[in-house]
């Protein structure tokens, strides 16, 4: 009876331990602003009442894909992540799951994502969101040791979100869904590359070429990173242009970005790893906090 219970016990601790690892695998914190972004986009397009559980599962539609897309990012990166201090504890490198685990995980991922969002929302947005994964897994991923390309393809995917829940409300493409398309889309370059910043060293030893002038944390790359940033002010009243939001958001946005780019002043004066910490985070704040506006202040 003793041995029965010890060994119960030892395989709930296993088990436990096992989830904790695919749990790890779906890099939660990213999956979920996936979700948030879905979220956002499907409540900006949706009438004043609004479909609550549709809505949650448009969510977690985007969550499950998300997941499945750093999941197999996560084994085609294996052996770099392992050169990495980031990353070199990660589920994969480390031996807690196995390639064939997390590819089963995966699989089992995309396909209910894809039932989800195909029952919940319509075919156009399960298949942006399956297009999404294949740029993110299949494109960006190897791109990144290729060389700053790679941060134009990621973008896409990146932005994508609140486009999917734009279209899983309305079931089409249209102007306003390319517009909150488009302001992420501009705010993945200096987000990407204040971490690219960063993380140089770290890259450096599994060959990432994110930087964009020749790869060097220099002036022209600051610069870079502050004109994505002003763009983000003139995008950011583009929803009240076109009726999407008011006044209100127009003001907090561009307050917001102006924030955002005074930190970009600091990285090309100095040109230091703790000015590109600032922005960094500053990318961070700025996404979230900008989208609340935009659905407080929703025409």
């Amino acid at each position: 009876m003793l041995t029965s219970n010890a060994n119960n016990i030892e395989g709930l601790l296993v088990l436990k331990l096992k989830l904790k690892a695919y749990f790890e695998l779906l890099k939660f914190r990213l999956s979920f602003l996936v979700a948030f972004s879905c979220g956002f986009g499907y409540v900006l397009a949706s009438p004043s009442t609004l479909n609550w559980w549709s809505f949650a599962m448009i969510c977690i539609g985007g969550f499950l894909m998300s997941g499945a897309s750093v999941t197999i990012n996560q084994v085609l990166e294996k052996h770099l992540d392992k050169l990495m201090e980031r990353t070199k504890n990660r589920p994969i490198p480390t031996g807690r799951v196995s390639d064939q685990e997390a590819m089963a995980l995966s699989a089992i991922l995309i396909a209910m994502s894809s039932l989800i969002l195909l029952y919940f929302a319509n075919p156009l947005t399960m298949g942006l969101s399956l297009i999404s994964m294949i740029l993110y897994s299949f494109v960006y991923t190897p791109l990144k040791r290729v060389g700053p390309i790679a941060v134009f393809v990621g973008a896409i995917p990146g932005a994508l979100p609140p486009l999917l829940g734009w279209i899983a409300a309305t079931g089409s493409v249209s102007y306003e869904a390319l517009v909150i398309f488009g302001i992420q889309f501009i705010w993945q370059f200096p987000h990407f590359w204040a971490i690219a910043w960063v993380s140089d060293d770290d890259y450096k030893k599994a060959g990432f070429k994110l930087l964009p002038s020749g790869g060097g944390k220099d002036l022209n790359t600051a610069i870079q990173i502050m004109i994505y940033t002003l763009f983000l002010i003139p995008l950011g009243l583009l929803p009240m242009k076109f009726g999407i939001t008011g006044i209100n958001s127009a003001i907090i946005v561009t307050f917001c970005g102006a924030l955002f780019l005074s930190q970009t002043f600091s990285l090309m004066k100095n040109g230091n790893r703790k000015s590109a910490l600032k922005i960094m985070f500053g990318s961070f704040l700025y996404l979230p906090i900008v989208q609340i506006a935009y659905l407080l202040d929703k025409v």
